[in-house]
């Protein structure tokens, strides 16, 4: 990347690019904000305008020719003579005969069967070194571990798999390879501030997601002002961080303020003591898909053939009609719910048969027991679908309404027979349900950038 000749006024500095950084950086964008948006930990599969620091220093993937240019399908790592790779919509392995020697990882999400990381085995079935690929199918990074399993070094390399970057987890020094050159720098913390620098970005405001390296890297940049601004995106527990105290107590450098963007986390800081002059809840703008058809269409999407109370709900409510996908064939069991004449099964369901569904489907039932497939609940979120589940079901709470939890299926039935052809219910039901989750206007994210 080339160094940008106009002045950031602004950056998003995330730690990770797990779902809740995610959410920050789309919620950011809808509102306009333009300026660059930087993750420290790599994994190889951001966004087109994310930047990663460590793949900045290592060049230009896409642009280079030297890679395949999209991401590595589990059999296609490379292997030696007759070892055999498998794989499942959960992971992939590695075998040499009857020996383990490796285990693949996915990227998100998982069912693609899309090449993350694999990690390699000795013979006592220790592993020994990571290889990491990235969206590009190009192997960008590779970990190396001591015979106790502990991490001690991580390689970053270019496109024509020459190392850029070594980072010692041990002595925390980071050794960059540039322009036959070769600089040492003390601290994750270092190289974060050169790559800002080279943005032109050193009197930024900084908006971040974490209280250890992104804190840290505010800490050290000028103070000419105290604009500086942390979304706190944990769970709620049980103590105040101590970096955390020193902005509510107005010891940063630069930090002020703090949006807290979980609601039982927002509440346990409060009455942990925790000022409102300086935290406020602020949660995610989301972009919906769709707007709510009021049709009595149930979607439910499974790899497992334990639906909890599944048949029950189907005899009770014969004017819902239940639409199950899997990803994978479906077991006897849940094929024999096609006697039903309100059921409709989708074995081994493709990505675009799984969009349709959630695209014509107005409410989704998260009674599934084991693993949640293709971020269902968040999907029918998106979708404007009602989400209602069983307490022992249930995947993902943060958009869920605690109104629409239940114990058992009478309770779920009976909620179901009142809001059924109800529009006005139905509504009233989704507004709470955004509410639970905290959604936002798109304005509350463009009066940050003002």
């Amino acid at each position: 990347m080339e160094k940008d000749s106009g002045l950031t006024d602004t950056v998003l500095l995330l730690e990770n690019y797990k779902e809740d950084s995610e959410m920050l950086h789309q919620s950011f964008r809808r509102a306009g904000f333009t300026g660059p948006v930087i993750v420290i930990e790599d994994d190889g599969f951001f966004p087109e305008d994310v930047l990663s620091v460590y793949q900045y220093f290592s060049g230009d993937f896409k642009a280079s020719g030297k890679v395949p240019g999209k991401a590595r399908y589990f059999n296609q790592i490379n292997v030696p003579d007759y070892w055999e790779i498998s794989g499942n919509n959960t992971n992939g392995k590695v075998r040499d005969l009857h020996h383990e020697r490796g285990h693949i990882f996915y990227a998100e999400p998982k069912h693609k069967r899309l090449v993350r990381v694999v990690d390699w085995m000795d013979e006592k079935g220790n592993v020994r070194v990571s290889d990491h690929y990235n969206r590009y199918g190009a192997l960008y990074a590779r970990t190396f571990f001591s015979k106790n399993a502990k991490r001690f070094c991580k390689a970053y390399f270019d496109a024509e798999g020459r190392e850029t970057i070594l980072e010692n987890f041990v002595t925390h020094d980071i050794i960059l390879n540039r322009d036959g050159r070769v600089y040492v720098y003390k601290s994750k913390v270092d190289l974060i501030l050169k790559l800002l620098e080279e943005l032109n970005a050193m009197g930024s405001r900084i908006f971040f997601n974490s209280l250890s390296t992104p804190l840290f890297v505010s800490e050290r940049m000028p103070a000419e002002r105290q604009q500086d601004v942390l979304f706190w995106q944990e769970g709620a527990r049980n103590d105040i961080p101590g970096n955390m105290q020193l902005i509510l107590n107005g010891g940063a450098k630069r930090t002020k303020t703090i949006y807290v963007q979980k609601k039982d986390s927002y509440e346990k800081l409060i009455e942990l003591g925790a000022s409102k002059e300086v935290l406020a809840p602020l949660g995610f703008s989301y972009a919906y898909s769709r707007q709510n058809t009021f049709k009595n269409k149930a979607l439910i999407c499974t790899n497992s053939d334990r639906l909890e109370k599944g048949e029950e709900l189907i005899k009770a409510l014969p004017e819902m009609q239940f639409h199950i996908a899997a990803l994978t064939e479906m077991s006897s069991k849940l094929m024999s719910l096609s006697r039903y004449q309100n059921v409709i099964l989708y074995p081994g369901a493709r990505s675009e048969m799984i969009e349709e569904l959630f695209r014509s489907c107005d409410y989704y039932l998260d009674i599934n027991h084991e693993a949640e497939i293709v971020s269902a609940v968040k999907q029918a979120f998106l979708h404007n679908q009602l989400i209602l589940g069983f307490r022992q079901t249930l995947h993902n709470k943060a958009y869920v309404a605690p109104e629409h939890v239940f114990e058992n299926q009478e309770e779920m039935i009976a909620f179901l027979n009142k809001v059924m052809g109800q529009k006005a219910i139905i509504k009233g039901q989704i507004d709470l349900q955004k509410k639970a989750a905290m959604s936002e206007e798109i304005a509350a994210y463009a009066d940050l950038l003002k």
